[in-house]
């Protein structure tokens, strides 16, 4: 499948890196009145604006940016910054390869439901007692960044996780008893997402998925919207529905062909399909960008 726009790999100072933070205050970009283009990453961002506004556009839902909210931008998630006076705060990015290289396994960044490929992604509100320790974390980080130290990348991956865990421990969830279910649920919720990153173009629906996971349809659906407030259904449909408004916007594909390429082999039944999960169809959706 034709994956869209090129994505852009993080560079620092004209180098690949993989880890950056940087003060808003230093970066050109932190000047009011500017808009980016929408573009996608192939690595994790983190904005947390102190002061400033404007807005952040993540997968086509627009978010004001406020002080002390932070934003968790996910690789292949379409963003855009839209600022109309200028930011202070952070911005944090660090790619897979430094999660793995650092002792941070992938699936401690799929269980804090901070990063969500495709599902809605809010910015999550700092409280007083969470900006002291986050601004604490943060200094430390690049502190370490700045420095030469032979161990700064392990400093900076320590510092990273714990920013994490400080920011997950204060994301609202649902609560659950029972650590076993916790669990259980957890690793349900992650195989099922995988599965949908890696089958949205061959599989639509909820019993394909739950076949291969070895659950009935109605517990993967139970456990899902326990989890993310929608049903296993809508979650494929969305990706589906993404994926479309990714490819009409970044690449050259007729309607027709971003059908074919997300598994709807009549172009008829994928426009009906997307004009009824959002209200247009994607050609308008295109004309208006």
């Amino acid at each position: 499948m034709n994956s869209g726009i090129d994505n852009i790999d993080l560079v620092f100072e004209g180098s690949p890196a993989s880890f950056v933070i940087q003060t808003f205050e230093g970066l050109n970009g932190a000047m009011g009145g500017t808009t980016e283009e929408p573009h996608r990453h192939t690595y994790f961002t983190m904005i947390w604006p102190f002061s400033g506004s404007g807005n952040h556009m993540i997968d086509f839902r627009e978010y004001a940016i406020q002080p002390d909210h932070i934003f968790f931008v996910s690789p292949e998630q379409v963003h855009q910054l839209s600022i109309e006076t200028p930011l202070t705060g952070f911005l944090i990015r660090f790619t897979c390869e430094f999660l793995q290289k650092y002792s941070i396994r992938q699936d401690f960044i799929s269980n804090l439901r901070l990063f969500r490929s495709c599902d809605d992604t809010p910015p999550l509100p700092v409280n007083d007692l969470m900006k002291e320790r986050l601004h604490m974390f943060c200094r430390n980080m690049l502190e370490a960044f700045q420095s030469s130290g032979e161990m700064r990348y392990e400093t900076m991956g320590a510092y990273l996780k714990l920013f994490l865990i400080e920011c997950n421990s204060n994301c609202t969830i649902r609560p659950e008893s029972n650590p076993q279910n916790i669990e259980v649920g957890r690793t349900l919720i992650r195989q099922f997402k995988d599965l949908v990153d890696n089958r949205f173009t061959e599989w639509h629906q909820v019993k394909d998925y739950a076949s291969e996971l070895n659950v009935t349809p109605g517990y993967l659906n139970e456990v899902i919207k326990t989890s993310i407030g929608q049903s296993a259904k809508d979650y494929i449909q969305n990706r589906l529905v993404l994926e479309a408004q990714r490819l009409s916007l970044f690449t050259s594909q007729s309607i027709k062909e971003i059908g074919f390429d997300l598994g709807f082999n009549d172009p008829a039944h994928f426009s009906k399909f997307f004009k009824s999960y959002t209200g247009r169809s994607l050609q308008e959706f295109k004309n208006r960008g």
